[in-house]
């Protein structure tokens, strides 16, 4: 990602948006998993964002394949977005729903973004100021563009390299979603030689669900067998808990890491894929 004239890193601290609360440049963007969450208390001025309005079906199978550019361009547009805007965006439960936002917006080619280290709980863990009254955007005329469509693999492409040594397919599911044991898909089980790393193993929480130490996520990666120079895809069951774990990559360095939005809700409920349990 591009941090040319970005107002902010990609990865920020609750005590360095705090001070910039109001700066017309930024736009906050509350896309908690609980709607209630953002009604029961969001940073000041930060929008509410339906997180379903990221997904959408297209290939027949799935809900949660990536929204066409028109659907986009809606969307940005309701939100107020601008080329020139720096989004803020946060969740309530670890960055799983903002990361699908900001991986969305670098799909487009929009990289001046930021997530809020921990979301709300850490907002909140800090004793910062919270608002329960809604803020309504000043709608935009965004015009959308997939301009990074490498950033999104499907299963075909998918498939295509799996047997290559300098590609490897980071699973953010449960162990036992991964193993077979759960799911509600036509097949269980996972993507041939996909490593299996949680999520949750990401986060801390100690630290309201900030990202966990960097060296012990380098270390914790690389021992499962990813490493910064392969090229990595991940997925979840929707693209949602890969949101986050796409984050992680992109905050480590990890440049070549990319994702599958069709997740196990595609490869799991057809019947030409290959799977392992």
């Amino acid at each position: 990602m591009s941090t040319e004239d970005n107002l902010l890193g990609l990865i920020i601290e609750p005590d360095q948006l705090a001070p910039l609360l109001g700066d017309e440049r930024l736009l906050i963007i509350d896309v908690p998993a609980r709607a209630d969450s953002y009604r029961e208390g969001h940073v000041p001025g930060a929008v509410f964002l339906d997180h379903t309005r990221l997904m959408a079906g297209s290939n027949g199978l799935v809900a949660n394949d990536v929204p066409d550019e028109e659907a986009l361009s809606a969307l940005f547009s309701s939100l107020g977005l601008t080329r020139d805007t720096h989004v803020v965006a946060y969740d309530d439960e670890g960055g799983g729903w903002a990361g699908r936002l900001l991986w969305t917006l670098e799909l487009m080619g929009h990289t001046r973004y930021s997530y809020l280290n921990g979301g709300i709980h850490a907002w909140r863990g800090d004793d910062h100021p919270v608002e329960t009254k809604d803020t309504l955007p000043t709608a935009s005329d965004y015009q959308a563009e997939i301009r990074n469509a490498a950033l999104a693999m499907d299963a075909d492409a998918i498939r295509e390299r799996i047997e290559d040594t300098d590609f490897a397919i980071w699973d953010a599911r449960s162990p036992d979603e991964y193993n077979g044991v759960k799911g509600k898909n036509r097949h269980l089980g996972h993507i041939p030689g996909a490593i299996n790393i949680e999520w949750t193993e990401a986060m801390d929480p100690a630290r309201q669900y900030r990202l966990r130490d960097y060296a012990e996520l380098v270390t914790l990666l690389g021992a499962r067998g990813l490493s910064p120079e392969m090229d990595i895809v991940t997925h979840c069951q929707s693209h949602h808990r890969s949101g986050f774990t796409w984050l992680v990559g992109r905050a480590l360095g990890y440049e070549h890491i990319s994702a599958y939005p069709g997740s196990w809700a595609d490869w799991g409920n057809r019947d030409d894929t290959p799977i392992e349990s």
